[in-house]
């Protein structure tokens, strides 16, 4: 089988003329920095400690009905509404 795709790969005549492709550069999603930038706000970090000792309590007990949804949706609608503000002017 390996050979079989050997002679495929071989067999197939390669351009010579070919033009070098150039590497295109990574491209960075403006909402993912826009998001970092926000959760560095002074509100959304205070959600967002919220968010992390409510987890930190749950994680620390092994029975609990407890969850931290509220907090999480809480910190959520924090950031989303600092993007809200900033997204639109950085897309083309």
């Amino acid at each position: 089988m390996v050979l079989e795709n050997k002679m495929l790969v071989f067999g197939e005549p390669e351009e010579e003329d070919a033009p070098e492709e150039e590497e295109e550069e990574d491209l960075v999603d403006p909402l993912d920095t826009v998001r970092e930038k926000c959760e560095q706000s002074e509100h959304c970090t205070h959600l967002k400690e919220l968010f992390e000792t409510c987890e930190a309590r749950v994680n620390s007990k092994s029975n609990t009905r407890e969850e931290c949804s509220e907090e999480l949706f809480d910190f959520l609608h924090a950031r989303d509404h600092c993007v809200a503000h900033s997204l639109f002017s950085k897309l083309k």
